[in-house]
């Protein structure tokens, strides 16, 4: 049985397109059609659906793809053991990430991370949509959503911290909130999907809804807003950092932290067998950002 057909089985079954997992291997299209339809012929049974849009593993792929697993990682431990290791991560990685997030923490992050992987190629789509990994065709998502989607692996890459924000010119006008009732007497910038605001505080948890006379559906036009001193605004960390730096807002109602839980998700389809160059995006953005973020309030950036 020829291990360059499982590997190329195991591609196809994670990233459903026969073309694409051909592409990651160095195969054209034919090529790995030929390779797939091989790799049938040596098992004696048809491993893979084809339609126009996408191909899916019949019953019997299913059955086979965790042995298809095993032999590969079988292979890849006996060559460690006299020193020649898997080779490194290649290929096209495709990434997708929100918009916001991708163009203020992830492209800077690109130059150190291909300065380290210099054999693999990138393509990046930035939206705010909830793409769907497999019929995106997409090998990692970063995401600061609730996670819906059980058949993908999720791991947390850091927090995702929000706090309270106004500008200078808004508390010198309307001074600064001192409780979370207070809220209530201010002006508030609301965010679309966002009824109202959770906040700790030694009574237990409070919940507020603010008097928003304006409201966004952007996370960057909220601190926006907030910077032009429109009002107060729940912000993320990562997204008002550099502003809190400079001056330009000021954390508010610092002694009731928000309820949130949110954190800074990548997700990848579920495998047995992670791909190197998903398995180097999901390590190095890990040490990257950190816990706590380069962006935290409480780190030395800040300071």
């Amino acid at each position: 049985m020829n291990i360059e057909h499982l590997k190329l089985f195991v591609r196809v079954a994670s990233t459903h397109n026969i073309s694409q997992a051909g592409q990651e291997l160095g195969l054209s299209a034919p090529v790995a059609s030929m390779h797939i339809n091989r790799l049938e012929e040596s098992v004696g049974a048809r491993l893979i659906h084809r339609t126009t849009r996408k191909v899916s593993l019949t019953e019997e792929g299913e059955a086979f793809l965790p042995h298809a697993e095993d032999l590969l990682l079988g292979v890849d431990a006996a060559l460690a053991s006299v020193g020649k290791g898997a080779a490194g991560p290649q290929g096209t990685l495709r990434i997708t990430a929100p918009a916001s997030f991708g163009r203020l923490h992830l492209i800077p992050a690109l130059k150190g991370f291909l300065a380290e992987y210099p054999d693999l190629t990138l393509d990046i789509q930035l939206t705010d949509s909830m793409i769907d990994l497999i019929d995106g065709g997409f090998d990692v998502a970063i995401r600061d959503a609730n996670l819906q989607d059980s058949t993908l692996i999720a791991k947390r890459l850091t927090v995702d911290e929000r706090i309270m924000c106004a500008s200078p010119d808004y508390i010198a006008e309307h001074g600064i909130p001192d409780t979370p009732e207070s809220l209530r007497q201010h002006k508030c910038i609301g965010q679309s999907g966002l009824k109202s605001w959770i906040f700790d505080s030694p009574k237990g948890h409070i919940s507020i809804k603010g008097n928003s006379s304006i409201r966004v559906n952007h996370g960057e036009a909220v601190r926006d807003v907030c910077v032009e001193g429109l009002g107060v605004a729940m912000c993320a960390t990562w997204l008002v950092h550099e502003q809190l730096k400079r001056g330009e807002l000021v954390q508010v109602l610092e002694d009731y932290p928000l309820v949130d839980g949110a954190a800074i998700w990548v997700v990848y389809p579920s495998s047995r067998l992670v791909a190197p160059k998903v398995r180097a995006f999901v390590d190095y953005f890990s040490q990257y950002y950190g816990t706590p973020p380069y962006w935290s309030i409480d780190s030395e950036d800040q300071t």
